[in-house]
């Protein structure tokens, strides 16, 4: 992580050029930790990469996967991820030392599951043609409980609903399943374009926005919580301002916010997801090579078009503090990392450094050679020996506003560390819902 003393506040704060590469395996999705300093990226052949973005290196090669990874997710320590596969898994990690905490497995594929906020042991998932669970591994036995999918309609529009209106809610599947920034609510997107809000831990949802009439294939909050981009598949990039949830009732109107589009090529979007403040919106388009980029406090104009690769781009994240954009290519899975050219300044560390523009004749001071007794010296010694520093105690200020730190594990400590979690031989708990729900065929839609 950059030290954030050093960074100019009335700087561009968006990313302009390709600066580097990052190349370990097939990475198919891409997400930062709440600090920034690391990078986990789920790759094609199972395998979860740890990168230190402070020296571009991988730290931890996590592999309990045999198919590719649709999703990770960070707890705010920073210690767990949480890792979900189409091999019907979904992996709680340890990077203490890199064992598996937890396996749990699913009668279906799994589009992607997002960890609770504050606790680690509980995480949502939507999986494929198949109802959303919620995880709870809390007790140490793994207990999944079935989420509704079915919208919340008020009284008055129940009267009017025929029953091929009642049919078509009741075939709809959750595509998408991640936590408001409290963790008491878990937002669903599903197949026919509504939004469901689900309390927890009731597990009822209070609130459902219709927003369109097809898949909503992702949904990502605002580093605040305050906002929701969405990323149908009708090729429009929707932003929502959430209210308090709390106070949140059937018939409270939730309006679209902005936007986003290309209204000339009508193009199709991979990802969408917000900056670090939530100013910029941004959107990976499908079958193109360039991240679009817009200012969110107008809804239109488009800032900013990043460009420099050669594939398709899946999945991006933008950097927690810093104007940093990556992104994941499809072709050949290689992390693009985009942001702004940082030009030496030499005299922003040391004050008293004067750049020369060309060489200049040295002046010596008049005493600066001169003959000095042991008495003097040891005087002048005095006055400028430094103090001695600590390299070994661990400041806990550090500790409390970075969180968990990786440690490093050498290659004699790995044959030592048991990497495989031992299964409990009791069988997962399904609770079901009270309200009868019809599964439907409807496939999700890229």
């Amino acid at each position: 992580m950059a030290n954030l003393e050093l960074l100019d506040p009335f700087a561009q704060d968006y990313p302009e050029t390709l600066v580097t590469q990052l190349s370990f395996g097939h990475a198919c999705c891409l997400r930062f930790n709440r600090t920034g300093s690391h990078l986990a990226a789920g790759l094609l052949d199972g395998s979860v990469v740890i990168w230190d973005f402070l020296t571009h290196g991988p730290v931890r090669t996590l592999k309990g996967h045999t198919r590719p990874i649709n999703s990770v997710s960070w707890s705010r320590c920073g210690r767990y991820v949480l890792s979900a596969a189409r091999d019907w898994k979904l992996v709680l990690w340890d990077l203490q030392d890199g064992s598996r905490l937890h396996t749990v497995r699913f009668e279906a594929p799994i589009w992607g599951a997002d960890m609770h906020p504050s606790n680690h042991l509980i995480c949502v998932a939507a999986l494929f043609e198949d109802k959303p669970c919620l995880v709870d591994m809390s007790s140490g036995e793994v207990v999944k409980h079935v989420l509704p999918t079915v919208p919340l309609r008020s009284q008055e529009d129940i009267e009017g609903m025929t029953e091929k209106q009642v049919a078509s809610d009741a075939s709809q599947q959750t595509l998408v399943t991640i936590w408001d920034k409290s963790g008491s609510y878990i937002l669903s997107g599903t197949s026919k374009g509504w939004i469901n809000i689900i309390a927890y831990p009731s597990l009822d949802i209070v609130k459902s926005i219709r927003i369109g009439n097809t898949n909503i294939k992702h949904m990502r909050l605002s580093p605040s919580g305050r906002e929701l981009v969405l990323n149908p598949a009708d090729r429009i990039i929707r932003t929502i301002q959430l209210p308090d949830l709390a106070t949140v009732t059937v018939e409270a109107e939730i309006e679209i916010e902005y936007k986003f589009q290309d209204v000339i090529n009508r193009l199709q979007w991979n990802a969408a997801a917000f900056s670090q403040s939530g100013d910029y919106v941004l959107a990976a388009s499908h079958k193109r090579t360039e991240i679009y980029i817009w200012e969110r406090a107008s809804g239109t104009p488009l800032v900013k078009i990043l460009e420099g690769t050669r594939e398709e781009l899946v999945d991006m994240d933008w950097h927690p503090v810093q104007p940093l954009v990556v992104a994941a290519g499809l072709e050949q899975g290689v992390i693009y990392v985009w942001a702004i050219p940082q030009a030496e300044n030499w005299s922003a560390l040391a004050p008293d450094f004067v750049e020369l523009e060309e060489n200049v004749e040295y002046e010596e001071r008049e005493d600066e050679f001169d003959i000095v007794d042991d008495e003097e010296l040891n005087k002048r010694k005095a006055v400028n020996e430094d103090e001695d520093v600590d390299i070994t105690t661990i400041d806990q200020r550090e500790l409390d506003q970075e969180g968990f730190r990786i440690p490093v594990i050498l290659e004699k400590d790995e044959e030592l560390i048991q990497v495989e979690h031992v299964q409990s031989p009791v069988q997962p708990r399904t609770v079901k819902p009270s309200t009868k729900e019809v599964n439907g065929g409807l496939k999700r839609k890229r």
